[in-house]
């Protein structure tokens, strides 16, 4: 049995590893995650009309995925498959078959451009199952939202699916010191108990005329719109000036 991207994930999606999983989500996760948070799940007539569903979600925490899940009503969280990143879910069998056995997971390479991965991915989502993707391709290590990785506008463009932008508040102070990866949740006192939000927006589309890259821009923005909501930050997901830029009034140097 190989590891990484050959490591084997169709087993986790027979009728054994289902039913398993869905216990396991039942009396194991789910009340990990209402235990960890006061979730509070927003959005959810978004997602009453004919999926599949491809849910873009900010990153900050390990536990982010285990909060959607438990937001999603049962019948998506039972077709959903998860995007997990191959360097680190996927390079020891023991830990690969716990993540895909609890997430239904499969592996992806966020380091670069992988038609494999992509083409599983496909595969899937015309297939009828949702997909949990972070397009910012890891946990944020500031806290703030990342520049988005194109891999949810292509999926969406190729099989004519929704992207739901998936907005997830304050999951990094959930014991951050041990899921997060920003110092303004590692360097916190770990929290065991924060009132958290998932929001899901309506889906969008790719238009005919509308090219993945301008479309992964519209998803980035309707993320970042939610964060706004949500948070009350103004500033939330809007690009900050590279301190180590030009001026734009300077003359390049020759």
């Amino acid at each position: 049995m190989g590891l990484g991207l050959d490591y084997p994930t169709a087993w986790g999606r027979g009728y054994l590893a289902r039913a398993a999983r869905d216990l396991f989500h039942r009396y194991l996760l789910a009340p990990y995650a209402r235990h960890l948070s006061t979730l509070e799940v927003r959005g959810l007539e978004n997602l009453e009309g004919q999926g599949p569903f491809i849910f873009a979600a900010n990153h900050v925490s390990h536990v982010d995925t285990i909060l959607v899940l438990t937001a999603l009503p049962d019948r998506l969280r039972r077709r959903t498959v998860v995007a997990a990143a191959m360097d680190s879910f996927f390079m020891s069998r023991s830990t690969a078959f716990r993540t895909v056995l609890a997430f239904n997971a499969i592996p992806v390479d966020r380091l670069k451009v992988n038609r494999r991965s992509a083409q599983l991915a496909l595969e899937l989502v015309e297939d009828g199952w949702n997909l949990l993707i972070y397009p910012e391709g890891g946990r944020s290590p500031d806290g703030r939202l990342q520049e988005f990785k194109g891999g949810a506008a292509y999926l969406a463009e190729r099989s004519r699916t929704g992207v739901v932008p998936t907005y997830i508040h304050e999951s990094g102070w959930l014991k951050g010191p041990r899921y997060a990866k920003a110092p303004l949740y590692t360097d916190a006192p770990s929290q065991g108990r924060h009132h958290v939000v998932v929001a899901f927006g309506e889906p969008l589309r790719c238009g005919e005329d509308e090219n993945m890259r301008r479309f992964g821009t519209r998803v980035h923005e309707a993320v970042a719109r939610l964060g706004r909501e949500v948070s009350g930050d103004p500033d939330y997901g809007v690009a900050r000036p590279d301190p180590d830029a030009p001026d734009e009034d300077t003359p390049p140097e020759a």
